[in-house]
């Protein structure tokens, strides 16, 4: 990974390029995902997006690469911060900050970089291949505190009543059990993790989002700190529609870099076919 930037950018977008034609599945469920969610979009539209996704994923093996194995001198000069004293505002009132985040191509380094501006926890899915889960958890490491399997609800509210900073992603389909349904963008009921509700009401801590999109000129990336969500819902149902217009702004950044080939509408509430036929 010792390539200049530009260098690497061109060969992880022609990577997605070039890997599209074997991936006629996730191409599909992208390209699905993207009419649900914008059904007044052209065809030509949702054609851009799905070109733009498909680069961005080649890209996102790339950018791995960065994340784990670039030093932090290296990758500080890709990128820049907008709202850095949201996350300094929050994390001085010491009652633990839940970082909301979501699944953008670039996430891996996205988590990077935000443990460069400031050390975290973050929540995650174990590898099942145990080579795969040290080389990981070991990349994932570079720049911050620990890393909190996504099941263990007892390490996350123990970590933000001690004050940390806990990042976490309520934006994938995770399920029937322990989720609501809740409009997503123009999806009328998708099946949204109570997790959000679930942490933000044991833990009392502060609630905001970061994100990183790749910057419109490909020169870098922008990583974006919202000021301290308020005002968040006090029940379940409310709370699942609420998280998901959170999401729906912050991927609206740079709709064409989203984890679309994700099948975020698999669970359908009882006696409903599946978006995916």
């Amino acid at each position: 990974m010792q390539l200049p930037y530009p260098a690497i950018r061109l060969i992880g977008f022609n990577a997605g390029k070039l890997a599209r034609p074997f991936l006629k599945r996730r191409e599909s469920i992208a390209r699905k995902n993207i009419e649900l969610c914008f059904p007044n979009n052209t065809p030509a539209d949702t054609e851009r997006v799905v070109t733009e996704n498909f680069k961005s994923l080649g890209m996102a093996l790339l950018e791995t690469g960065i994340a784990w194995f670039w030093s932090d001198r290296r990758v500080r000069k890709y990128f820049d911060v907008e709202g850095m004293e949201n996350l300094q505002r929050a994390a001085a009132q010491q009652r633990g900050v839940m970082v909301v985040g979501v699944h953008f191509m670039s996430l891996e380094l996205g988590g990077r970089i935000m443990g460069i501006c400031q050390p975290m926890m973050a929540t995650y899915r174990p590898h099942n291949n145990a080579m795969m889960e040290w080389v990981q958890t070991k990349g994932r490491m570079r720049s911050n505190k620990a890393m909190i399997d996504r099941r263990n609800l007892k390490g996350m509210v123990s970590a933000l009543k001690k004050g940390e900073s806990v990042w976490f992603a309520p934006d994938q389909d995770y399920g029937i059990k322990g989720s609501s349904f809740a409009p997503f963008f123009a999806v009328k009921d998708v099946a949204t993790t109570n997790g959000t509700f679930v942490l933000s009401r044991l833990s009392r801590s502060a609630l905001l989002t970061v994100t990183m999109v790749r910057r419109a000129d490909n020169s870098g990336y922008r990583l974006y700190i919202s000021p301290e969500i308020e005002n968040y819902p006090t029940n379940e149902a409310e709370a699942a529609a609420f998280t998901n217009r959170i999401i729906e702004h912050e991927i609206l950044r740079a709709p064409e870099q989203y984890l679309w080939v994700h099948r975020r509408f698999k669970t359908r509430p009882a006696g409903e076919v599946s978006l995916y036929l």
